[in-house]
């Protein structure tokens, strides 16, 4: 049977060959447009998935000395970290023409015989070889939204369901971790069920208070691109109960 971190990378190889068949079908101009993050052209997001995919690999061929970070704790260092993470970026990219970078997408990723327990070096710090390919799996569905909401009078970039879903669970299992309790129950279908917040706990039947929405919303919402009250008034999250407000939570990657 396939490790779990085998099947997240494997997972990550397919998004990254959807999403390089999506780009390929873009004319040269659209790479020069402004996308959804501040300060990035279309090219330049493109080079900081390209420099995620090969750290991937890198990472996993590393070791470390434990404990290993849980994620929840790994990706609070994304914020910190954010002025290192353009620079790489902006090196990475270079004056690397689309079609170069395209053709990075489509390789297979370098990996050793790996269980899921064993601790690498992540560039935030120590974690398990899981851990990190799921927050790498995260990386690049986020990113892939983000090409979509950056030119959205074309079809979105095709999401690979596993990649999603892998993505969907991770971002809730990170806010229980980061709010736990039992007073709120998160459901993002038809991948994920989780109990979060503190306060009374829910033992049986309907819980009183309960969050859910769709995935693309869902990873909206726990990344900062999406805001929880305006997805409410939308109607894209229902929320029933006096305690069913994420706001003070969200984003879980800050």
């Amino acid at each position: 049977m396939p490790s779990k971190v085998d099947a997240e990378v494997r997972a990550y190889e397919t998004q990254c060959r959807q999403l390089a068949d999506w780009l390929d079908a873009l004319p040269d101009s659209s790479f020069d447009q402004p996308s959804v993050l501040a300060g990035w052209d279309v090219r330049t997001l493109l080079g900081h998935v390209v420099g995620s995919k090969d750290g991937l690999g890198h990472h996993l061929a590393t070791r470390a000395p434990g404990p290993a970070l849980p994620a929840a704790d790994y990706v609070r260092a994304y914020g910190p970290a954010a002025a290192e993470i353009t620079a790489a970026t902006i090196e990475i990219t270079g004056e690397h023409p689309p079609a170069d970078l395209i053709a990075r997408l489509r390789a297979d990723v370098l990996r050793s015989e790996l269980v899921d327990t064993t601790i690498v070096a992540g560039p935030r710090g120590p974690i398990t070889a899981v851990d990190f390919a799921r927050t790498r799996v995260l990386d690049l569905v986020v990113h892939c939204d983000d090409f979509s909401r950056s030119l959205p009078d074309r079809d979105a970039v095709p999401l690979h369901r596993p990649a999603l879903a892998s993505t969907v669970r991770a971002l809730a299992e990170i806010l229980a971790a980061q709010s736990p309790g039992r007073s709120v129950e998160l459901r993002v279908p038809p991948f994920v069920a989780v109990q979060a917040i503190p306060g009374p706990r829910h033992t049986r039947g309907t819980p009183p208070n309960v969050v859910e929405t769709d995935p693309l919303t869902w990873l909206r919402l726990a990344t900062g691109r999406a805001d929880f009250a305006a997805a409410v008034a939308a109607g894209t999250v229902t929320a029933s109960g006096t305690r069913a407000d994420l706001s003070d939570q969200l984003p879980v990657l800050r």
